[in-house]
């Protein structure tokens, strides 16, 4: 079989790609083919009653399917250049922001619409934060919510079925470069195109990492982000929350000078599991609709750490980490902040007294048997500091679950339009080690369509 367009991956790179080409240029013979299942057949048997750890599916439905992994995320766009990824590097800052609000135009109109863009635009945190030695980082920040956000896939996926071939349940083997085009090979079949682009997320780091390799692609060493995910009363950070929903806030430590930030801030939102290649970590939901909305916020605190020669696996060294985590506690740990730093072990006892109900079940641990010192001490560090703009951040019974380990991709070499050193063959999304967040995946997406229809002109 022959396509115009063959897209590996039902992420939102690859969803956003599709649609963008679709609408440059209706008669283009476009197929994606996605390792995962449909939407509507993604459910975990973690979040059933029964099962409580991962029974390594054959598709992980968390991580794989359509809409990626941030099928089930919080549904929170961030316009700006400040995080999410370094896409302004290759295409400009103001294209790169231009890109994110057309993103969420579309977003607007297949479902979002009456959702909320907060700003840190005028607010007057910036200068609470820095007057604590924090940084509040300059974002717009749309958030659909966990619901919201499914309903918008659903409505993507209902104006591309009719218009573009979907190969569900169908994970590519091989990309191979012919002269000219491409052929991907899948388990019974093989297919070709003139021009590929390959969006796997951060699922399908391994895979990239074996192609960069086949096709003789450069790729560097990303980071990798390590931390616990913080769970208290919501009404402590309500002063932030109602008015920016999500703040990201950088802390550089006095002892060690590393950066601690927060990341995916979740205002009356829920803990969550989440697996990554087997291995079970912690994550954060919240939902737009009231009805699901908890009593509880929950935000993530992370470590960036970043490996030089000779060591280069900077995501095995945060799967050794989660490894461990699972090891000693069958999954998560959660530690109440006040055992932490008293060095004891929780129990269930003293988290069933405290004023946190926990939204998720985990076993009651150590967390300093599990994270670094130099990483634990400043994540302590962090929650004094955050305890000085939004008072009771450092309260006793404040939960700590752990651990939260964000995996990045290699950074692969691109040129300024996304394309490998091979022509016809672009790499976006967070499987290109360029983006890190929903919506510069998203604009990756339609970028790269742009240039390929201008290409073909």
């Amino acid at each position: 079989m022959k396509y115009d367009i063959i897209i590996i991956g039902a992420g939102p790179g690859g969803i956003f790609s599709a649609y963008e080409l679709v609408q440059q240029n209706p008669d283009l013979k476009i197929a994606v083919f996605e390792a995962g299942h449909p939407l509507e057949k993604r459910h975990c048997p973690i979040n059933g009653d029964k099962i409580k750890s991962c029974i390594n599916c054959k598709s992980c439905s968390i991580m794989s399917g359509f809409g990626g992994a941030g099928a089930f995320s919080d549904g929170k766009y961030n316009i700006t250049n400040a995080f999410g990824g370094t896409l302004y590097e290759y295409i400009g800052k103001n294209q790169a922001i231009d890109l994110m609000k057309y993103v969420d135009d579309i977003n607007m109109k297949f479902g979002g619409e009456g959702t909320k863009l907060y700003s840190t635009a005028g607010t007057s945190f910036k200068k609470l934060c820095m007057q604590n030695k924090l940084t509040l980082l300059d974002a717009s920040v749309r958030h659909l919510g966990t619901d919201i956000n499914f309903i918008v896939l659903e409505n993507l996926y209902a104006e591309l079925k009719d218009k573009v071939t979907f190969y569900f349940d169908t994970p590519v083997k091989t990309v191979e470069a012919l002269d000219p085009g491409y052929r991907i090979s899948c388990e019974d079949a093989s297919y070709e195109c003139d021009q590929c682009i390959i969006s796997v997320g951060r699922s399908g780091s391994k895979w990239m990492e074996q192609i960069c390799k086949d096709l003789d692609i450069n790729t560097k060493s990303n980071r990798v982000d390590i931390g616990v995910r913080v769970e208290l009363p919501a009404v402590i950070f309500s002063h932030l929350t109602d008015e920016l929903y999500e703040s990201k806030i950088v802390y550089r430590t006095e002892k060690f000078e590393d950066a601690v930030r927060t990341f995916c801030m979740n205002p009356h939102g829920i803990v969550v599991n989440e697996n990554t290649n087997g291995i079970v970590t912690v994550n954060g939901h919240s939902y737009e609709g009231a009805d699901k909305q908890t009593e509880n916020t929950n935000f993530a605190l992370l470590v960036a750490k970043h490996f030089s020669e000779p060591f280069k696996d900077s995501n095995g060294y945060g799967e050794s980490i989660a490894r461990l985590s699972n090891m000693l506690g069958g999954g998560v740990i959660v530690q109440r902040f006040g055992d932490l730093v008293r060095g004891r072990r929780s129990n269930a006892k003293r988290i069933a007294e405290g004023m946190v109900e926990p939204t998720l079940a985990a076993t009651p641990g150590d967390l300093s048997l599990v994270l670094p010192k130099r990483i634990l001490d400043g994540i302590i560090e962090m929650i004094y500091a955050l305890d000085k703009i939004a008072p009771g951040t450092a309260n006793d019974d404040t939960l700590l679950y752990g651990v939260e380990v964000k995996f990045y991709n290699m950074e692969v070499e691109l040129d300024e339009h996304l394309e490998s050193c091979h022509k016809g063959l672009y790499i976006i999304g967070d499987g290109s080690g360029v983006t890190h967040s929903l919506s510069h995946a998203s604009a990756s997406g339609v970028y790269v369509a742009r240039q390929i229809v201008k290409s073909n002109e």
